[in-house]
């Protein structure tokens, strides 16, 4: 498994690229999280499913894909939907997009009676959106194998996820159980780019 520096290299080296205008689609960078992501793969296996939003390249990296191959399809303008089938990690740039699919996912590998778990990252304003509370309560109720991990960076876009809900505590915040992992972090980047170019 990959290091926190090794991880924070990657995503500088990825910042000074687009900075220098070499890749020119979004990029959503990570930062801060390197340590609750880690503890997160610890439990994750070669057989279990990976699904993200459009920031996944910590969880391509964590999952095996080579280093090489995530930084060519970043540069080729895909880091908003990396998806590599043979590592079975699959990510997503619409917003709660890949609940359902993770979930379906779950769904099958229970009929199967198969040996994987799903797990499955989003953001804290999309833990906020109807899809996500269906998802996490279906998968609850069905006992699905599934997990959800909840990101809190507090960049939902440019707005305050609080502020927009008005409430000062989020649906899953603090939440750590068979089904939700919740975790909260400060990141340097901001929610697009690496802060000299345009943002999205």
């Amino acid at each position: 498994m990959l290091t926190k520096d090794e991880l924070i290299s990657f995503e500088e080296e990825i910042a000074s690229v687009f900075n220098s205008g070499g890749i020119r689609a979004p990029v959503h960078l990570y930062n801060g999280n390197e340590e609750q992501i880690i503890d997160v793969f610890r439990k994750v296996r070669t057989q279990d499913w990976v699904f993200c939003s459009w920031r996944a390249h910590y969880q391509c990296l964590l999952k095996g894909v080579p280093r090489l191959l995530v930084r060519e399809e970043i540069l080729a303008g895909r880091s908003i939907s990396l998806c590599f089938p043979e590592h079975r990690i699959f990510s997503s740039a619409i917003v709660g997009g890949v609940l359902p699919i993770a979930v379906g996912a779950a769904m099958s590998i229970k009929r199967r009676a198969e040996d994987a778990t799903v797990f499955c990252f989003l953001g804290e304003m999309t833990s906020e959106t109807g899809i996500a509370h269906e998802s996490i309560k279906y998968s609850r109720n069905h006992r699905l194998p599934i997990h959800f991990i909840v990101e809190d960076n507090g960049k939902s876009v440019c707005t305050d996820t609080r502020e927009v809900w008005n409430q000062q505590k989020l649906s899953f915040e603090a939440i750590t159980d068979d089904y939700v992992t919740y975790y909260r972090y400060t990141t340097k980047y901001p929610h697009a780019g690496a802060g000299v170019r345009v943002q999205f």
